[in-house]
């Protein structure tokens, strides 16, 4: 007996809840936390549930739109960045964040990959700091 077994769509509908999301991730060129884009959501007006915006997160992620790094305390934060491979300078204080390359780092992982018989590799690098102006602030405090 032959059964049709549905499969996932490699498609994202397009919902008021994502629709949302977006507008909130591309008001901002910092990482946020899912809870700062959730609070930002509700202070607008719109109804969206914490865990559908983790979910619309992720399929933001997987689809490439949004980039996800851990904090130096674990937590996920999330940006929309450039579709080139890059890396980030995040200010661990306000989440200042700059979009850095990397050719030396490029150059290591790779000179790594071949060295060890590894193909297909990628790599994900981020640089936690204080930024000028939060350097500023603290000294003054």
């Amino acid at each position: 007996m032959n059964q049709s077994v549905a499969r996932p769509s490699t498609a994202v509908r397009s919902t008021r809840q994502k629709r949302a999301v977006e507008a909130v991730m591309a008001s901002s060129d910092d990482f946020r936390t899912a809870q700062e884009i959730h609070d930002a959501l509700r202070r607008g007006g719109d109804s969206v549930g914490l865990a559908t915006v983790y979910r619309t997160l992720q399929s933001l992620v997987d689809l490439g739109e949004v980039d996800s790094v851990k904090t130096d305390g674990g937590e996920a934060v999330f940006r929309r960045c450039s579709r080139s491979h890059h890396h980030h300078l995040v200010c661990r204080h306000c989440g200042r964040t700059v979009e850095i390359a990397g050719p030396a780092v490029e150059r290591w992982a790779a000179a790594q990959a071949r060295e060890h018989g590894f193909a297909d590799v990628s790599h994900t690098v981020e640089l936690f700091g204080t930024c000028t102006s939060c350097q500023q602030v603290l000294e003054t405090s």
